[in-house]
C-alpha cells in the first residue's frame, strides 16, 4: 500500500504563486509515476501534471509554462509549483501515484487539497 499526504493548498489572488507538496509513504519503491490531478466544482477530474520515474513529464495544455512538477526521490515527495495562477485554476488538487503490482499496476490517490484563486 501507498499513502499520499498533500499539503500547500490555500487561497491566493490571481497572478500569485503556490506550491503543493505530496509525500508518499508505505510501499513506495515500486512507484513509477507520480502526479497531480484536479477537479473543479461541477467538472470532471483532469490531469494537471505527472512525472515518470525516468524524469519525463506531461502537462495539461492549460498549465504549460505556468506549472512545474518536480520530485525529491530521497523524500518520496512530489511538488507542483504553480505560477501566475488564474481563477480557472480553482479546484481540489489530488496527488496520485502509480505503482507496479505485477501483473498489474495500482493507482493511489491522496485526499485532495483545495486551491482557490480569487481577488
Amino acid at each position: 500500500q501507498v499513502q499520499l499526504a498533500e499539503s500547500g493548498g490555500g487561497l491566493v489572488q490571481p497572478g500569485e504563486s503556490l506550491t503543493l507538496s505530496c509525500a508518499a509513504s508505505g510501499s513506495t519503491s515500486d512507484i513509477y509515476i507520480m502526479g497531480w490531478y484536479r477537479q473543479a466544482s461541477g467538472k470532471q477530474r483532469e490531469l494537471v501534471a505527472r512525472m515518470r520515474s525516468g524524469g519525463n513529464t506531461d502537462y495539461a495544455d492549460s498549465v504549460k509554462g505556468r506549472f512545474t512538477i518536480s520530485r525529491d526521490n530521497a523524500l518520496n515527495t512530489v511538488y507542483l509549483h504553480m505560477n501566475n495562477l488564474k481563477p480557472d485554476d480553482t479546484a481540489v488538487y489530488y496527488c496520485t501515484a502509480i505503482a507496479a503490482r505485477p501483473p498489474r499496476s495500482e493507482n493511489y490517490w491522496g485526499q485532495g487539497t483545495q486551491v482557490t484563486v480569487s481577488s
